[in-house]
């Protein structure tokens, strides 16, 4: 008994860890819930529906044929940095009918990943516009569909036109560690803004 109280004891005196929100956003079909996926040390939550023919005038699969479902609400996943940070991951929804979800979802947010399907790099404008707006940091990943990255990070930060500041990085949402590259970018540069501030 004695052993099991010192170890609860040793429980309750360490600090519980920072908890940090973090949005996986971007354009229909970039691979938002792939990602949050493929991170999470648990198992994530999705809020998947199989699209429909009723929605063929709406949802356009251009370029993603083979996309079965979607997310209509969010995906939740978490990982664990280090002893001391957590981060939850919130994936937004992609289409556009579901995009008055988006307020609610970065209420909290410290910072945002923007996935990028460079064969459609038009559908992530609206992710940027959102973060650039409402002044919530982020970083661009560029998922390479099938393990391919046709284009270097500086050529996609041109044709997104994102300032200098915002790291672009190649990613593939199918890999963990690939994925928590990113995520580690992100708070780096979620510290180094706010090294200033202190």
């Amino acid at each position: 008994m004695a052993g099991s109280d010192t170890v609860a004891r040793a429980s309750a005196e360490r600090p519980a860890p920072d908890t940090v929100k973090i949005l996986i956003a971007g354009g229909f079909g970039v691979g938002k819930t792939t990602m949050v996926g493929s991170v999470s040390e648990i198992v994530p939550l999705r809020t998947e529906e199989p699209l429909t023919m009723a929605g063929l005038d709406v949802d356009d699969l251009d370029g993603i044929e083979e996309k079965r479902a979607t997310t209509v609400a969010m995906d939740f996943g978490r990982i664990t940095v280090s002893d001391d940070l957590v981060l939850y991951l919130f994936g937004t929804p992609g289409q556009q009918r579901f995009w008055f979800m988006w307020n609610d979802l970065a209420l909290g947010a410290l910072g945002a990943v923007v996935l990028v399907d460079v064969r459609r790099p038009e559908s992530s404008f609206a992710a940027i516009d959102f973060f650039e707006r409402r002044g919530i940091p982020f970083v661009v990943a560029a998922n390479g569909f099938h393990g391919e990255h046709p284009y270097p990070a500086e050529d996609i930060r041109e044709a997104l036109t994102l300032p200098e500041g915002v790291p672009v990085l190649l990613c593939d949402a199918r890999e963990r560690e690939s994925c928590r590259d990113v995520l580690i970018a992100l708070i780096d540069r979620l510290i180094a803004q706010a090294a200033p501030a202190r």
